[in-house]
């Protein structure tokens, strides 16, 4: 695509409503979770059960469309086209926010559960479409931008997301005791999905009437790719068995157990559910460099290895958000109760808007100048943004004020690398992990700042994950963005097992996992790079 495509505003605005959606009600799940676990009575483990059947939906469903398309030889996605499919997709949400409002109603949380699988099923439709969409939306070579900026309204969401949702949940700023808690009545929280479902309904009005958005159809039939359909079935029947044998030993038994020997046979099972996605990709990666032919997207090294990217990328962004609750509990970390944490959780979800606003600038056609200052103001007004959304809500954010040095950080890798997809993955991987390591070695405020880093860490990396997976991949570009989306199930696989970790070893001690997904995306950052240049494509 050359130089000269003019990016289409009006259909990109329009699109960009479906990302304010994900980023809402998945920022909001952050206060479900610590809410839940002290509402319900659950352990660490099992409130993040919130994030596995949220996330684990995306994956099911991207891979239930990936099946269906395998067997009709035509990609349903851009057979029905961009455009109704996240009309179907956000029609399919709206079902699960009736699913979630009878589960409140009846008070049940494993039927808020799947009230939530069905709300992320749509999602897993909607993200399928719209990121290849934004893609469409003007030039390939500015295609990360959009991302971003789909990135950077999705993020608003995850700003608002946990104030609306704790206001909903406790109806004061104040704190709540943990008593308290229990005996709190869900009526507003059935009201907020009410809202939630009639706004799906409106945005798939939008998009179903608008005149401004392309179709984004294509007849093309697909090759086929039985050995990927292959490897990724497996994979979901490893993983079913993996964590059965987890839930079985939640079952209520009068028999005396080793509380210890329990909970190790737990983290075993939860050890091989992560291993079960990290060989399974490896076996793709390994037989697909030797024989191509039945793997379709999956033959091209950079798109295995970034599919275990996004799973890790995923994975730390939501766990570091879902646990930040717990850890914020603990005495060194201030002590605080399940109603004082949404600050903190729409300040860590906030990062993410900070650095994906600067990233979107380049999406608009502006000088080399007007760019650099945009780069540089942008974030600062997302802080402030975040600041007064908080301060509105009558939290107290002046311990927040010193995190604007973070942000400065990020400003200068932002400008560094100049968005390009390749150095920013490298220094944002690097700038999580010390970030992690010192969040790891020291408490309170530092360690509260350090770990809010991961979210400006992590904050511009999935368009860049994004971008060097898809590159070069041509006619298998859609279905490549679908084993992408696939791959969210980091966010319902490493959180759960960063909980469990914390049952054990403590909620401090576990972020250790977040360390190594850092670790990895360093790797691959350095990796991709090596492959795409063989391949001659060019990466900047």
């Amino acid at each position: 695509m050359s130089n000269t495509v003019k990016t289409n505003y009006p259909a990109l605005y329009t699109l960009v409503v479906v990302f304010f959606f994900w980023g809402f009600i998945a920022a909001g799940n952050n206060i479900f979770i610590p809410f839940c676990k002290d509402y319900f009575h659950l352990d660490q483990f099992q409130s993040q059960l919130i994030d596995f059947a949220f996330y684990t939906a995306y994956y099911i469903g991207a891979l239930i469309l990936f099946a269906t398309s395998n067997v009709k030889g035509k990609d349903l996605v851009t057979f029905w086209g961009y455009k109704r499919s996240i009309v179907y997709g956000l029609l399919f949400s709206t079902i699960g926010a009736v699913a979630m409002i009878l589960a409140v109603e009846a008070n049940v949380y494993y039927g808020m559960l799947i009230g939530l699988f069905i709300v992320a099923l749509g999602f897993s439709l909607q993200q399928t479409a719209a990121n290849p969409f934004a893609i469409l939306l003007g030039d390939e070579k500015t295609g990360a931008s959009r991302v971003n900026l789909g990135g950077g309204i999705n993020s608003l969401g995850t700003t608002i997301g946990p104030l609306v949702v704790a206001f909903a949940l406790f109806g004061t700023t104040a704190a709540v005791t943990e008593n308290q808690i229990k005996s709190l009545s869900l009526d507003k929280v059935v009201l907020l999905y009410v809202c939630v479902g009639l706004l799906f309904i409106g945005a798939a009005a939008l998009f179903y009437f608008s005149k401004k958005l392309p179709e984004g159809k294509s007849t093309e039939p697909i090759e086929k790719a039985p050995k990927a359909l292959n490897i990724l079935v497996l994979m979901t029947i490893l993983l079913l068995i993996c964590f059965s044998f987890v839930f079985s030993t939640y079952k209520e038994t009068t028999e005396i157990i080793d509380k210890a020997s329990l909970e190790n046979t737990r983290v075993l099972w939860l050890s091989l559910a992560f291993l079960v996605v990290i060989l399974g990709l490896l076996f793709a990666y390994k037989k697909a460099s030797v024989k191509p032919e039945g793997w379709g997207a999956m033959k091209y090294p950079q798109l295995v290895l970034g599919m275990l990217a996004i799973f890790m990328y995923v994975g730390v962004e939501v766990g570091i958000g879902s646990n930040l609750g717990e850890l914020l509990k603990s005495p060194e970390f201030g002590g605080l109760s399940s109603s004082e944490i949404a600050p903190y959780i729409s300040m860590y979800w906030g990062s993410m808007m900070i650095g994906r606003w600067a990233g979107a600038v380049s999406a608009f056609n502006l000088t080399k100048n007007k760019q650099l200052v945009l780069t540089i103001i942008l974030p600062i007004i997302a802080f402030g943004i975040i600041l007064t959304a908080n301060t509105l809500a009558a939290y107290n954010m002046s311990h927040f004020y010193a995190f604007i040095v973070c942000v400065f950080i990020q400003i200068a890798l932002i400008i560094i690398t100049k968005n390009t997809p390749a150095k920013t993955l490298l220094a944002f991987s690097v700038f999580g992990i010390v970030a992690l390591l010192i969040g790891l070695n020291t408490t309170g405020t530092l360690a509260v700042y350090a770990l809010l880093c991961g979210g400006l860490a992590c904050s511009i990396m999935w368009p860049a994950i994004y971008n060097l997976s898809l590159m070069g991949l041509g006619k298998y570009t859609a279905q490549g963005s679908a084993f992408l989306v696939m791959m969210i199930l980091g966010g319902g696989i490493i959180p759960p097992i960063q909980g469990k970790i914390a049952d054990i070893i403590g909620i401090h001690s576990s972020y250790i996992v977040s360390l190594i997904c850092f670790i990895y995306l360093l790797l691959f950052a350095f990796v991709v790079v090596r492959i795409l240049r063989k391949q001659q494509i060019n990466i900047e």
